[in-house]
């Protein structure tokens, strides 16, 4: 169940990036480097901060495989890529809630407590669009006033961890805490709910 979550999550996050490469009008080799860095920059930063080695995509084929596929997917779609803003937004907000449940469940394996568990699982989930919103040099959604975005995760994590300890059985745990967050993001865009502005 957990591989078929990060494989699907890592497909979904590579063609975020790679739809926003085309946004910006990059060739297929940055559209190849946004898709990477958008697919594997969350779950890189927490492997490093809870002391996985090799972090999670080294020697993984498969893995490379399905981000190059969906730079093909992108390159050969010949649309208007302003009709693409629904598609970018909801296959970001599925990929939120596939590598947060994703980020808590590994970092719990490895010993993190409940508490950075649930952050380690927002980091999972965010920094990979973070860092691709850097390179194409955009303000960070992670970062900006926006629709509600890791607070989504941090919420949909903190579920995770609480219906663990509930007892309740792990496939079924993933998936209400996967809809959660999908559903927090997109009903924040939706009626337009906002964090408080400083």
């Amino acid at each position: 169940m957990l591989q078929i979550i990060a494989y699907t999550g890592i497909f979904v996050f590579a063609l975020t990036g790679a739809l926003k490469a085309r946004n910006h009008q990059m060739d297929i080799f940055g559209a190849a480097v946004l898709a990477f860095v958008t697919a594997y920059g969350g779950g890189t930063v927490r492997d490093v901060l809870i002391g996985v080695r090799p972090v999670n995509w080294m020697n993984d084929y498969i893995a490379l495989i399905l981000v190059l596929s969906a730079v093909v997917v992108v390159f050969l779609l010949h649309r208007n890529v302003a009709r693409f803003k629904i598609t970018i937004f909801l296959s970001d907000a599925v990929g939120l809630g596939l590598f947060t449940v994703l980020g808590v469940q590994k970092s719990l394996e490895m010993g993190v407590n409940g508490g950075y568990a649930i952050i380690m699982g927002a980091i999972s989930a965010t920094f990979g669009g973070f860092l691709a919103d850097i390179l194409s040099n955009t303000v960070p959604d992670l970062l900006k006033r926006s629709e509600l975005y890791a607070t989504a995760c941090l919420v949909g994590g903190l579920a995770q961890v609480l219906l663990m300890r509930a007892g309740v059985p792990e496939h079924l745990n993933l998936c209400i805490c996967i809809v959660l967050v999908v559903s927090i993001r997109v009903i924040s865009k939706w009626k337009r709910i906002y964090l408080p502005q400083i």
